[in-house]
C-alpha cells in the first residue's frame, strides 16, 4: 500500500465538490470545484450550518475517529480486510493503523491546502467539521462550511463573516500550518497507540501528507502549477517548524538519458515493505536512488 494515490488502485483519490445550490457559494466552494475538474472520485460535499452529517454505511465523523473506541476500531477493520483482499496476507496491526491514518489524512489535508494554493484562503476545519466515507466506489467527505478562515488583504472574501485578514504570505503559511495541526492533533492522539508511533513520527506522517497530496494534485492542474506547488511547499514547512518534521525535501535525480527526475525524501515510512518487502514507495527513505530512478523512469514512460 504505497502512500502515493497514483501508485495503487486502492489509494486512488480523485475529489469532486458538491454544495447546496440554494445558498451562496462558501469561501472554499470555488477551490473544491476546481479540484473536482481534475479528480472526480472523492466527493467533497459542503453542508449547511445546521445540516446533519451523513450517517450509515461507512460514514464516520472525524470527531468520532478522534474519540477512538468502537468507531476507530471499525474504521481500521476496513483497512485490515483490504490488505488481506488485495495482497493475500495479514498486516501487522500497527501497519494497518498507519494505512488507515494515511488514507484519512491525505484527502483531509487537501481540504485546507487546495483553497490556500488556489485562492489564498485558509479554512479552519476542526474535527467537528468533517465526515468521511471510503467504503464505496471512491471516497466521500462531508464538510461543514468554515465559520472562520484566513485570507490576505485585498481578497473580496475579506469582508465575509469569519474572515481573519493576515498581513502577508508568511502569516498565511502560518495559518495553513495551524489549521492542519488543529485538525490532526486529536486524530494523532487516537491513532497513535494503534500505530505504535509517537509525536515526531506521527507528525512526520502529516508532513508527508501535506506535501505529497498537494504536489500530486497540482500536477493535474498543469505543469506550471506543479512547479509552483513545489516552490510553495518548500516554504510551507521550511524546516524545524513544530509540530511538523523536516522540510518538503524535494531534490532532483538524473535519468538514464540525462533527464531530470524530481523526487522528495519522505519524513516517514508507511511500512508497506512489511506487506511486500520488495515493493517500496518511490519517495520512501528506504528506497535507494538507483531504484528511484528506475521507478520514476518507468512511470514517465507509462504516462507518455
Amino acid at each position: 500500500m504505497p502512500p502515493a494515490p497514483s501508485a495503487t488502485a486502492s489509494l486512488t483519490t480523485r475529489p469532486s465538490a458538491t454544495r447546496p445550490s440554494a445558498t451562496a457559494p462558501s469561501i472554499t466552494a470555488e477551490a473544491y470545484d476546481r479540484l473536482a475538474q481534475v479528480m472526480p472520485s472523492l466527493t467533497v460535499t459542503e453542508l449547511e450550518p445546521t445540516e446533519p452529517f451523513p450517517r450509515g454505511g461507512g460514514w464516520v465523523t472525524a470527531a468520532e475517529l478522534a474519540e477512538g473506541g468502537a468507531a476507530l476500531e471499525t474504521f481500521l477493520a476496513w483497512d485490515d480486510a483490504q490488505v488481506v483482499r488485495d495482497y493475500g496476507r495479514k498486516a501487522r496491526p500497527d501497519v494497518v493503523a498507519g494505512f488507515g491514518l494515511h488514507r484519512y489524512a491525505w484527502p483531509a489535508c487537501l481540504l485546507i491546502t487546495v483553497p490556500w494554493f488556489l485562492h489564498r484562503r485558509v479554512p479552519r476545519l476542526p474535527v467537528t467539521h468533517v465526515s468521511y466515507d471510503r467504503t464505496g466506489d471512491g471516497m466521500r467527505m462531508a464538510v461543514r462550511a468554515p465559520s472562520s478562515f484566513a485570507c490576505l488583504p485585498g481578497d473580496p472574501a475579506a469582508l465575509a463573516p469569519g474572515a481573519q485578514v493576515v498581513p502577508d504570505e508568511e502569516a498565511l503559511r502560518a495559518e495553513v500550518r495551524a489549521a492542519i495541526a488543529e485538525h490532526h492533533e486529536p486524530l494523532l492522539a487516537a491513532f497513535g497507540p494503534h500505530t505504535r508511533r509517537r509525536g515526531r513520527a506521527l507528525w512526520g506522517m502529516v508532513t508527508d501528507e501535506v506535501v505529497e497530496g498537494l504536489w500530486y494534485v497540482a500536477q493535474l492542474f498543469g505543469s506550471d502549477e506543479h512547479e509552483r506547488a513545489r516552490r510553495e511547499l518548500e516554504l510551507l514547512p521550511p524546516g524545524a517548524t513544530r509540530p511538523y518534521v523536516g522540510s518538503a525535501a524535494f531534490r532532483e535525480l538524473t535519468g538514464p538519458d540525462g533527464e531530470s527526475l524530481p523526487t522528495r525524501d519522505r519524513a516517514s515510512c508507511c511500512m508497506f515493505y512489511t506487506v511486500r518487502p520488495d515493493d517500496t514507495c518511490v519517495s520512501c527513505p528506504r528506497t535507494r536512488d538507483a531504484d528511484r530512478v528506475a521507478k520514476l523512469t518507468m512511470a514517465a514512460v507509462a504516462a507518455s
